[in-house]
Parts: C-alpha cells; structure tokens; sequence
C-alpha cells in the first residue's frame, strides 16, 4: 500500500477525452485552432487503423438519426491533446461536417446506405400490415427510442409504422411526433438516394405502402374482434335453443 508524504501535491489523474463524434459547422476551417494541435495528414484513398479498414472515400453511409452522408477524407487529428483517425463526412441533408472517430464507428451505429435489391424488401415491409402497438406512452417512446438509435433502416421503418398509425387514433405527444417526422425523413432520404429518385416522388410510394399497411392491420383487428364475438353468440344461440325444447 502506497502512502503519500505529508505535504507532497496530490496528483491529478487526467481523464482521455472520449469522442462520439464532432460536428462542425459549414465552411469553419473546421473548427481548429493551434491551441488544439490541430494537424491533418493526406492518406491514400483506403485507410488502415487498429488493423480494421470500414470505409471508403466517397462511400456512402448513414449515421443513426442524422441521415445520409458521404465520407469526404479519412484524416489524423489532435483534439484535446488525443490524436486519433476521423472519418470526415458531409451530411447531405444540411451540408454539415461530421467528424467521427474510427475507432468509434461501431458505438454510433455508423453504417453503409442500403443497395438497390434492400429497397423493394424495404417497401414489402412498410406494407406487410404488421404494426407493433405499445399502450404504455412509457414502454412506447423507449422500444421507439432505442430502435431510431440502432441506426437500422428496418428499425427505424417499424418505428414509422406504429406511430404513423397511432397518429390516425391519437394526437401524439411533441416527442413522438418528433420522432415520427424524423422517422420519415431517414426512410425517405435513404431511399430516395439509392433509387436516384426525387424525395416528392419517394414519400408518395411510402404513402401508398402505409396505406396499404394499415389497411391489412384494420382488416386483421376486424377478423380478430370476429372471431372473439363468435363463441359468445354460439353460448346464447344453445341457451335459446335449450330453453324453447
């Protein structure tokens, strides 16, 4: 067991920033100045770090709850006196930075946009009729919640689903309708940039889906209802029947 003399300063434990992502404004020189240390280095166009190569220059990919981006350099920098290798990605909704570091790709879900043969899947799913339904605004806003963080289109359809047909029942609270705008927008902007369509033309066929969906969930509630009211009309029809004999 160590002890310290009487008098000697204690010592600090520094604590190493961790870093999630940096977002950054459009046309800063990136936010930087000499106090950060900051330093940027030219790579080839695949990049190696830790013994894992993810993306690409000029990839496409999705970070979870801001949409669609394009992975602009792969670049080293100092950042609070940690260095380490930054994925740079332009955000196409808004024209963002985003720095993501490489080594935290698989904590912010960051993945690749979906290919051409996921978007026909993708919209048998949006119409299948299968809504998950949650009461408890509770239980409800947390499953929704962790589903829009995966970073999972399929997740974030299901989501799109059960609160687009809650909204035809119900007013939804501003979180949730939040949370279904932006729900939406991911769907729809994920697919309109695969498909080289344009977003107008997009949300009408994800419209359609939905419609159809709800349709088969309404139909599925009717026959359910049925079926649970039949053995009870049957009850009575043998009491009546019973009675008259």
């Amino acid at each position: 067991m160590r002890h310290r003399l009487s008098g000697a300063p204690a010592r600090k434990r520094v604590k190493r920033p961790y870093f999630t992502a940096v977002f950054v404004a459009e046309r800063a020189s990136l936010g930087y100045t000499e106090r950060t240390a900051y330093r940027a280095f030219s790579f080839p166009i695949t990049l190696r770090f830790g013994g894992r190569v993810t993306f690409q220059i000029g990839d496409k990919v999705i970070y979870p709850n801001h949409g669609l981006g394009v992975v602009q350099g792969i670049e080293t920098k100092t950042i609070l006196g940690t260095t380490c290798g930054f994925y740079h990605l332009r955000m196409v909704a808004n024209e963002t930075t985003v720095l993501v570091p490489v080594d935290n790709v698989d904590g912010v879900g960051l993945r690749r946009a979906i290919g051409d043969q996921e978007v026909e899947r993708l919209f048998s799913l949006l119409g299948d009729g299968k809504i998950d339904s949650h009461q408890n605004w509770k239980g409800r806003f947390k499953d929704n919640s962790d589903r829009m963080r995966t970073g999972s289109i399929y997740d974030v359809v299901e989501v799109l689903k059960s609160l687009t047909f809650l909204a035809k029942s119900k007013n939804l609270s501003f979180r949730e309708k939040r949370m279904l705008d932006r729900a939406k927008f991911l769907v729809i902007s994920e697919i309109s940039e695969v498909a080289h369509e344009k977003t107008d033309a997009i949300e009408q066929k994800v419209d359609v889906a939905l419609e159809r969906c709800f349709s088969t969930k309404t139909r599925s509630i009717a026959r359910a209802k049925a079926a649970k009211a039949a053995p009870a009309t049957t009850r009575v029809t043998v009491k009546r029947t019973a009675k008259a004999s």
